[in-house]
């Protein structure tokens, strides 16, 4: 095949060169990365060339009479009745691990607790921490016990059968799905989120009440991972050998720490996941991959964080809706996030351009933050 410079519209140039890029760093260079710098590289060009990822739900549908999810897993605790005749608007799942008793108080105490919403909100959320049975086999039946009894005073966990472990986590996010079909579909909107978040539920509530008074549908906002490829180290937990998915990128997808959607999309994801295998053991990337076959697409926010955590100061709390990484300070951070001076500090003319400032300084680093990008501060 020949190709004529002169039959070359420049419209193809781009494509033409990505293609030969990428095909170079396939061959060339993918060995000898080892920081997944070229995997990045190569992701972001896969992702960009192909643009399409209906060939992956093709290859990763199975039959669906063929698959039990509804009976695979039976329940050790649950609560059909917990939104049961009242107006929800944010069903709130944690996921967390059988011995974390002590963050799912503190949780309890701060920006899970029902009663304060209600209360000081004027509004009704449910929450719902969502787990496995314990994976210790020595301790199992004394921590089941423990919960057994932690869900008598509290009554707010569901559980089912299946061991609690890093490579189960996508069978807690079918629970979530399955459940919130099941027994909860009036919710609003749907929450997801790790026991280690900090949720600010003032900022996120008056969010949400916005956007429920427009009617939002197809809504799906967290920290977006875009173009983002599979790890192919078998020294990381997040490694994902090439028969599990062989392709070069992920479809786009939120991080799995905090994320929020709106009732229609936890229908609609609900539905994909009873027709794609979810051996894929990475439960972020396997919502991804239920919400591109429906032709959802996630929302970046500014104010979900990353991995890490969000600056301590009253500029930054009053636009903050997540910040990950936080269990013993907990207590702390809710208190100084949620006291009714902050919003003082940056009302006003003077207000604003102090906070402005601030945050620049806070955001802006020379070097990488994983928390809020640098466009937040001028938000």
């Amino acid at each position: 095949m020949y190709v004529y410079p002169r039959r070359v519209r420049r419209c193809q140039i781009v494509p033409l060169f990505a293609t030969c890029f990428l095909l170079c760093l396939m061959i060339f260079w993918g060995p000898l990365d080892e920081s997944n710098i070229v995997g990045h590289m190569k992701s972001y060009s896969y992702r960009y060339l192909i643009n399409s990822y209906s060939f992956v739900n093709e290859s990763l549908s199975v039959n669906r009479d063929s698959l039990e999810r509804g009976t695979g897993y039976q329940y050790l605790i649950n609560h059909k009745e917990k939104c049961q005749g009242q107006d929800v608007l944010l069903l709130l799942f944690v996921k967390t691990a059988p011995q974390n008793y002590h963050r799912r108080d503190a949780i309890r105490q701060t920006w899970g607790n029902e009663k304060y919403v209600h209360y000081y909100l004027r509004t009704n959320i449910k929450t719902l921490f969502v787990l496995g049975q314990p994976s210790n086999l020595t301790q199992r039946d004394q921590q089941q016990r423990r919960l057994q009894a932690e869900d008598k005073m509290y009554g707010d966990l569901i559980q089912q059968d299946f061991l609690d472990t890093f490579y189960n986590l996508t069978h807690k996010l079918l629970l979530q799905f399955s459940w919130v079909n099941k027994f909860c579909p009036h919710a609003k909107f749907v929450m997801s989120a790790d026991d280690d978040i900090f949720i600010h539920m003032p900022n996120l509530v008056a969010y949400l009440q916005n956007l429920a008074q427009i009617g939002v549908q197809n809504l799906w906002i967290g920290r977006v991972h875009r173009g983002a490829p599979p790890v192919r180290d078998k020294k990381s937990k997040y490694y994902v050998p090439y028969d599990m998915y062989p392709w070069l990128a992920y479809p786009d997808y939120t991080a799995g720490a905090a994320y929020v959607i709106s009732s229609d999309v936890a229908a609609k994801v609900y539905e994909a996941s009873l027709t794609l295998n979810s051996s894929l053991y990475i439960d972020d990337v396997f919502m991804g991959l239920c919400a591109n076959k429906m032709g959802i697409v996630p929302q970046h926010h500014l104010f979900f964080s990353g991995e890490g955590k969000a600056p301590y100061h009253p500029c930054i709390y009053n636009k903050m809706m997540t910040s990950h990484g936080h269990v013993e300070d907990l207590h702390y951070l809710w208190k100084q996030a949620t006291d009714p001076k902050v919003k003082n500090v940056s009302s006003g003319i003077w207000g604003t351009v102090y906070c402005r400032i601030v945050n620049i300084m806070l955001l802006c680093k020379l070097y990488y933050q994983d928390t809020y990008p640098c466009l937040a501060a001028f938000s």
